[in-house]
């Protein structure tokens, strides 16, 4: 077996595989480059050691089977027998569900995970978006401190696990996206700077120095980057890759790593014969992005669209603190702009960065599918200070809005797990760092950060505590119980509406018209011809319906969450507190 690593700036490397030495040898036809042969089967333990340093996993690691620091593990891509068939699902027309493998169990594997994938078949999503599962420190964490970027977190049941978790979703009609990070790496067990420059003081993240993909030595560190996207679509079947926070990827270079990285993944498509899509999380509200490279864009499929988020917040919640605040002033407004526009900052001033903001959106040209729009994110939940959900500051039927508003809104819609049925769990900020200074310093800077906005120290959970993990797992007995499997119907229509009428599939951001009061809090718009209204109010409201077309008739209600007629003569819809309607024209 030929083991080979990338050193540009070592003297020796020596291979150390199943307790034998090795010298490794420089490839004279790939500059930095080492190689060497030993005999070796699946699972056999193996390291490098450079200069005669310590032994160091393999940057390229397949399996950690003893955590980031210990050794590596040969592992045999091709070795797990595949099951189900599989011809992958596009998405243009996708329902994502994001799940974190150690919290949607109280068991927090894989195994466990696929055991409860039926859930998500009869509830009708599309795609299980994967929070990251590189190995990270300990056993629990959100995964956004992975080290080993080839490599399966091994207590979540490592690269078999995986694969037959992704087997097992694939049986049931699922595609499977998984979450990377490549913007930077964990603070523990990241070995890679003593392979070669992986890093570059040139720039500065919130995280420290950057991921070197423009300074010397990048050609190499992109080489990794994608060979590792490339390899968990290929060698595990995955569907699609999120990534993480693409704003903070330092590249100042003409072509850029994300252009290079679409390219890479629309040919990998055309090589397996199933779609692939790259969805990115960014902050920038730049439709670049997602623009195609042909035009000038960086070619992404999707990316996550934040203000539709905060528009849709604010309106539920009133909550005008940080980033909320502009928003906040007309949040009805606001939430008119994003589902016709896309992004609320398209060159606006935004009061939280102190600057304008953004780019607009040709909308005539993009579709809306390339947007998700979601009420609830691992993020949006877990940055608070309580990991307090929607579910516990909104009644049942303002949670039903917020649905109706997601699943049946323009943009490709994304759930997190558990808000289907208003899980009351938490989903809290949780860790487990081996080194105590490391796990001290993240408990501290826990509590100043939000005590700065007015928390005591002690209201605060402990990231390092395991009952604060605990606390985020979901309770699966909630959706036999009330009100939990009332809202969990809701949800179960409104996706069954979202695949059965074509209406809900229009990219056309243009066609949506929308209408709104702000001091009624009713907000309703148009597609096609299915309009969907929602009374935020506590008291019920009189809606006058127009929204660009007249009818004799008030049309048909295919959905409600309280009893409603259709509109009468006077086109004026009667709506109860709290609650919504999607109507369809006769």
């Amino acid at each position: 077996m030929q083991f080979e690593v990338w050193a540009p700036e070592a003297d020796a490397v020596v291979l150390e595989a199943a307790d034998v030495r090795s010298p490794m040898e420089r490839d004279p036809g790939r500059e930095g480059w080492w190689t060497a042969e030993a005999e070796c089967s699946d699972g056999d333990r193996y390291g490098f050691r450079v200069d005669d340093g310590p032994l160091l996993p393999d940057p390229r690691s397949r399996r950690q089977p003893d955590g980031p620091d210990g050794p590596s593990a040969v592992v045999d891509p091709e070795a797990y027998a595949w099951r189900n068939p599989w011809k992958g699902r596009r998405l243009n027309r996708a329902v994502l569900y994001e799940l974190h493998v150690g919290t949607y169990t109280p068991e927090g594997t894989f195994d466990a995970a696929a055991d409860r994938l039926g859930h998500l078949a009869e509830l009708g999503v599309t795609h299980v978006s994967l929070m990251p599962v590189c190995p990270f420190p300990g056993v629990n964490g959100w995964g956004y401190e992975g080290v080993s970027l080839w490599a399966v977190h091994e207590p979540y049941g490592g690269p078999e696990g995986l694969k037959r978790f992704v087997d097992t979703a694939h049986g049931l009609g699922l595609g499977v996206v998984l979450d990377v990070v490549h913007n930077h790496l964990g603070p523990s067990g990241n070995h890679l700077p003593a392979f070669g420059p992986y890093f570059t003081d040139t720039h500065h993240t919130p995280w420290g120095a950057a991921v070197n993909l423009d300074a010397p030595g990048s050609d190499e560190v992109r080489a990794f980057l994608l060979g590792s996207a490339l390899a968990w679509l290929r060698d595990y079947r995955l569907d699609g890759l999120r990534l993480d926070a693409v704003h903070a990827l330092a590249d100042t270079r003409a072509l850029t790593f994300l252009e290079e990285l679409s390219a890479a993944v629309d040919a990998l498509a055309v090589e397996v014969g199933r779609p692939l899509g790259l969805i990115a999380e960014s902050d920038l509200c730049d439709p670049r992005t997602t623009t195609p490279r042909a035009a000038g864009g960086l070619g992404l499929h999707a990316q996550w669209n934040d203000d539709f988020h905060h528009a849709l917040h604010t309106a539920l919640t009133g909550e005008s603190q940080g980033y909320y605040a502009d928003f906040a002033r007309a949040p009805l407004a606001a939430l008119a702009k994003t589902v016709t526009s896309a992004f609320f900052h398209d060159g606006t001033f935004s009061s939280f960065r102190g600057r304008t903001h953004g780019r607009p959106v040709d909308v005539s040209r993009t579709p809306a599918h390339r947007f998700v729009g979601y009420a609830q994110t691992h993020d949006q939940i877990g940055n608070r200070a309580l990991g307090d959900r929607l579910a516990s500051a909104l009644s049942p039927g303002l949670r039903a809005c917020a649905a109706a508003l997601v699943l049946t809104g323009p943009f490709t819609p994304m759930l997190f797990m558990g808000e289907e049925w208003g899980a009351r769990t938490p989903w809290q900020f949780f860790t487990d760092h081996t080194d105590p200074e490391l796990a001290e310093a993240v408990r501290n800077g826990r509590r100043r950060e939000f005590g700065a906005h007015g928390w005591a120290e002690e209201e605060i959970p402990d990231p390092q505590d395991p009952a604060t993990r605990d606390r985020s797992c979901l309770d699966w007995a909630e959706p036999e119980r009330e009100p939990h499997a009332r809202l969990l119907a809701w949800y179960r229509r409104l996706i069954a509406l979202r695949r059965a009428l074509p209406d809900l599939h229009d990219p056309d951001l243009a066609s949506v018209k929308t209408a709104f009061d702000e001091d009624a809090r009713w907000f309703a718009y148009r597609r096609g011809d299915l309009r969907v209204v929602v009374n935020l109010a506590d008291r019920p409201a009189a809606i006058p319906l127009g929204l660009g077309r007249q009818r004799r008739s008030g049309g048909r209600v295919l959905a409600s969450w309280e009893p409603v007629e259709a509109p009468g003569p006077d086109g004026v819809l009667r709506l109860p507190a709290e609650s919504c309607v999607v109507l369809a024209d006769d």
